[in-house]
């Protein structure tokens, strides 16, 4: 992506009907309008009609909006205007958004890059484990916005590579998510450097005592906007299968095995709460002969590329991580997401799960709860409105059905297809000394061993049951407010 640089303008001229678009209709510059077009954007989403009038007016502004909601847009676009507008030029650095992790900053900073295109804006992502020298230059050379981890911002601010004299607005993306990950003492101190004047937009799915008060201290006056996510019409809402099984701790380990083997995802995110977990649990599954690799906080940036690009090509099929290192991952080939803790959070379940069922393809969500978590799901299903079907672990008996289900299908198969005479003498052979159905048998027997569909495991995990019940499930209390609404468990500002 050259987005480090401004881009000349070769683009075309606003089409005349760009007017008519509901966007020209907010105010937006004619090619910002286009650039919309271009991308497929055709009408505004709700978030987006609230913030563009207060943030081209050049207001404060505190949202409150989840991923998925437009809200990207929602920011960029009129700050790109009142760049263009502002008459600042290179190489001041107008804008500097920030975000949590180096995928959200190339995720945003191309984004940034394609709406402003055609008035030649300039656009440098900047995190963590990207060469400093390759910034440096580029920073030197100009350009007018930044996209940045807090970590490496802060870097360059005090090295005085990063100058913000001249900045026009800075954005606060993910703040929560910033705030988890232990940078909140990073922020205060970017804010502190940046000029009085600039303009302020924080963004952020939650809303704790300490994003209220950052708000309060380094926003003046803001508009405050809250936007739920869009519910999707009946038959368009994500497909996904949500199922839990209830496993002593110390079964939790062979119970994903055979969760694995019982269900054979294309490519499965597993998360875990804790790095060490993560490690662990990685070594584990390629010791049992999955393909599994691991991806946290406590890994470089030439590792994480690594594990995503063996991920994205096939060569791995379970991905190990944590909710902060999975952050802004998208993996097309995702059919299955499994906690292998239940989350505190009710949101954090959904925003796991979200991840699959995507464009008409069924997706499934696996949860492994001990039995003291019950109430972690009866708090899910809460947020939800939906019930979580508590399962059984499968057997050593049903993964036979499994196994052998699968060679059945092969040969089914093979049969449909034809060319076996060569086989049948081998076959008449044989069914002069033994019975035809037992040289069947004996046949797929060698199948499933071939194709690896062979079952080694003898016992079956204990089963546990969750504690019994002291009030009536959700579903029978009718519409009633969300739990987990309160302060929560303390986070502690170690990094993932």
């Amino acid at each position: 992506m050259s987005n480090d640089s401004s881009t000349t303008d070769d683009s075309p001229l606003p089409s005349p009907d760009s007017a008519e678009s509901p966007f020209a209709e907010l105010g937006l510059d004619p090619r910002l309008v286009q650039a919309l077009s271009g991308l497929g954007y055709e009408e505004p989403t709700p978030i987006q009609v609230e913030a563009l009038p207060p943030l081209l007016a050049g207001r404060d502004l505190v949202g409150q909006a989840a991923t998925g909601t437009g809200k990207s847009a929602a920011f960029a676009l009129p700050l790109l205007q009142r760049l263009a507008t502002s008459g600042t030029k290179r190489p001041n650095l107008s804008i500097l958004m920030l975000v949590p992790t180096r995928e959200l900053a190339m995720q945003l900073s191309e984004a940034v890059y394609r709406y402003g295109r055609a008035m030649g804006v300039g656009v440098l992502p900047i995190y963590g484990g990207q060469s400093f020298s390759q910034q440096l230059k580029v920073l030197k050379r100009g350009v007018d916005v930044v996209v940045a981890t807090p970590g490496r911002a802060l870097d360059h601010i005090r090295r005085g590579t990063l100058r913000l004299e001249g900045l026009m607005a800075v954005v606060l993306d993910e703040a929560d998510e910033m705030l988890d990950m232990g940078f909140a003492e990073d922020l205060e101190a970017i804010l502190a450097a940046t000029p009085a004047s600039r303009q302020t937009v924080l963004f952020s799915a939650t809303m704790p005592a300490r994003i209220a008060q950052i708000a309060q201290q380094h926003l003046t006056d803001p508009v405050h906007i809250r936007i739920a996510r869009e519910q999707l019409p009946e038959g368009e809402a994500p497909q996904v299968r949500e199922v839990a099984y209830v496993v002593y701790r110390a079964h939790k380990v062979p119970a994903l095995g055979r969760v694995l083997d019982m269900e054979e995802p294309e490519a499965a995110l597993i998360f875990c709460r804790t790095r060490n977990e993560v490690d662990e649990l990685s070594e584990t599954l390629n010791a049992h002969g999955h393909r599994a690799e691991a991806l946290h906080g406590g890994m470089t940036q030439e590792q994480r590329d690594r594990v995503m690009r063996k991920l994205r090509s096939g060569a791995a099929d379970l991905l190990v991580a944590t909710d902060v290192a999975a952050r802004g991952l998208d993996i097309p080939r995702l059919t299955h997401v499994i906690n292998f803790d239940v989350p505190n959070a009710p949101e954090a379940y959904l925003h796991r799960i979200g991840r699959v069922g995507r464009a008409g393809r069924e997706g499934v969500a696996i949860t492994l709860a001990e039995p003291r978590e019950h109430r972690l799901l009866g708090n899910i299903e809460e947020l939800t409105r939906r019930p979580i079907h508590l399962a059984k672990l499968p057997t050593v008996a049903d993964l036979q059905d499994r196994r052998l289900e699968a060679v059945r299908s092969a040969l089914h198969d093979t049969l449909v297809q034809g060319e076996l005479d060569r086989f049948r003498s081998v076959v008449a052979s044989l069914a002069e000394d033994f019975d035809l159905l037992d040289v069947a048998a004996a046949a797929v027997k060698l199948a499933q061993v071939a194709t690896g569909q062979e079952v080694k495991d003898t016992k079956d995990i204990p089963e546990a049951s969750p504690p019994p019940q002291t009030k009536e499930p959700w579903a029978k209390h009718g519409k009633r407010k969300p739990r987990g609404k309160g302060p929560g468990p303390r986070r502690g500002p170690k990094r993932r």
